[in-house]
């Protein structure tokens, strides 16, 4: 694979998970979510379009609240995530102002992208964004969203905003290097799995947990997301988001976490 047409990517999308936002206790990880802003900001500074898909709203909330976990209830959950999305989006706003660029903040429900001419708008709105230099965070509307209206997780909301936006890159930043071709928690000898050409049933075989306890994807939905975008032509890479510098190896087309090669 040739990792130099990944430094030609004029849009991306980056998608970053709960785990990736918050301490196990719950509560923000500010310094986190400031290194991911820093990197963003630094992308849009190149001239490249970011559209950042960010989780935490319900593990802000959490911590907002002084909860000792997240609760199991839907209409909890969904209050947390009304209380926790002020916190998070404010924080992003902040952060984002303090180096030189303008935020706005995009909730979606999937009957939005599921309907002709709302679609049109939503599409017509984010290239509006883009001409006036604006980074977009997205996220799930959870405070209205029902089994029948979500994503499900935000893996599969970023394929969908990558498909939306036209973006030539996914980069879903997960509490792991990439995948593996077998549980790294469970096998020391476990090797990352550098490039996947083509999702089989072997792929999903080596696919397995369900995430970080604080969040609510895994590898699978990972590999759903891919199976979105990359019919498209848009490529796909897993990365560790604890370690967001790596977003610039990303770009300068080095081996980082998984690539998903994207082909039409």
């Amino acid at each position: 694979m040739n990792y130099k047409r990944l430094t030609e990517t004029k849009r991306a999308v980056i998608k970053v998970g709960t785990s990736s936002l918050t301490y196990e206790t719950g509560k923000l990880n500010i310094k986190k979510i400031e290194s991911i802003v820093r990197v963003v900001s630094d992308l849009r500074n190149r001239g490249i379009e970011v559209v950042l898909v960010s989780s935490g709203a319900v593990g802000a909330g959490v911590g907002k609240l002084n909860l000792p976990e997240k609760p199991s209830e839907t209409i909890k959950k969904q209050a947390l995530a009304a209380i926790g999305q002020a916190t998070l989006v404010s924080m992003y706003d902040r952060f984002f102002s303090e180096y030189g660029h303008s935020s706005a903040q995009v909730l979606l429900t999937k009957f939005i992208l599921d309907d002709e001419e709302r679609y049109r708008n939503t599409k017509n709105t984010f290239e509006t964004m883009f001409e006036y230099g604006v980074i977009p965070i997205v996220n799930e509307n959870d405070v209205i969203s029902t089994y029948e209206l979500e994503f499900g997780d935000n893996d599969t909301l970023s394929a969908y905003i990558a498909k939306l936006v036209d973006a030539g890159l996914l980069i879903i930043l997960s509490d792991i290097d990439g995948l593996y071709d077998s549980n790294p928690q469970v096998n020391p000898e476990a090797r990352l799995v550098e490039v996947v050409e083509k999702i089989d049933e072997s792929v999903y075989a080596i696919a397995g947990g369900a995430g970080s306890r604080r969040g609510t994807g895994g590898m699978v939905t990972k590999l759903k997301a891919a199976e979105i975008v990359n019919p498209e032509g848009i490529d796909m890479i897993i990365s560790n988001g604890a370690y967001p510098e790596r977003i610039y190896d990303i770009f300068e087309g080095k081996s980082v976490g998984t690539l998903f090669v994207g082909s039409k």
